[in-house]
């Protein structure tokens, strides 16, 4: 951007781009806290509703937060790398290890929330589940990741009823490796997975069971497990905090 552009930008914008360099420079690392509203009126002659945009447009972007009553700190979170091929290996679930383990490394990953019970199959998830007729029914799986002592992921499993019901899978610990472990044992492995990626801003519940600050979007994974027939076996729905992840990708040319 030219220097014409950025005298044209707003106070508060021009501000938290100089906040924003700072961080990035590691004048300010992770945990240290920011100069308040007070410091920025001071420093840049600009009215205290200027200085809290300013701070707000950070915040915003997840690069900050503030915490009531002590000011506004650069956050401390590590993001989480999300190794889509290597987690999925059935080298991993196969020997009865966690895929989320892929993720987390050895910081402490809690699943603080699990619902499991039987409901009418949602329209989409029928249909790549390939069920028919009235009445469909399917096993959902909900849960909430928890990482460092901060809410990181939402995920809610669809599996045909009919499959499930009465197994391991239907109840809230499906012990060592997980759904895909279990699924191999009734005969329906997992061979083949489909993710599909997007992004958009959270609902309510979403924003507030991922205590996500204003303006931070999450993204959105959608995973289709088939098995060797082709057929699907389980749908995941994943809501991510889009400031806590890294995605990658490694494969061959």
């Amino acid at each position: 951007m030219s220097g014409g552009d950025t005298g044209r930008q707003p106070k508060y914008q021009r501000i938290a781009a100089r906040l924003r360099a700072a961080i990035e420079a590691g004048e300010f690392g992770p945990g240290e806290r920011l100069p308040g509203e007070n410091d920025l009126m001071a420093e840049h002659g600009v009215a205290r509703m200027t200085a809290r945009q300013a701070l707000g447009v950070l915040q915003a972007e997840g690069l900050v937060e503030a915490r009531k009553g002590a000011g506004v700190f650069v956050r401390d979170f590590k993001p989480i790398r999300r190794r889509g091929l290597e987690r999925l290996a059935h080298a991993r679930w196969g020997e009865g290890r966690s895929i989320w383990a892929t993720d987390a490394g050895d910081r402490e990953l809690v699943v603080d929330s699990v619902e499991v019970g039987e409901e009418d199959a949602p329209v989409a998830i029928a249909g790549v589940l390939g069920l028919s007729g009235e009445g469909a029914r399917v096993c959902v799986r909900r849960r909430r990741y928890v990482l460092d002592g901060k809410p990181v992921l939402l995920a809610a499993s669809f599996l045909a009823a009919d499959l499930v019901s009465g197994t391991v899978i239907a109840r809230p610990d499906t012990g060592p490796g997980g759904i895909y472990a279990r699924l191999e044992e009734l005969g329906r492995k997992p061979v083949h997975f489909r993710e599909e990626i997007r992004s958009r801003m959270p609902s309510g519940d979403e924003a507030e069971r991922l205590a996500l600050p204003a303006g931070v979007p999450v993204m959105l994974i959608a995973r289709t497990a088939f098995d060797a027939t082709g057929v699907a076996v389980e749908v995941n729905n994943m809501v991510l905090d889009s400031s806590a992840y890294v995605l990658e990708f490694g494969f061959d040319a």
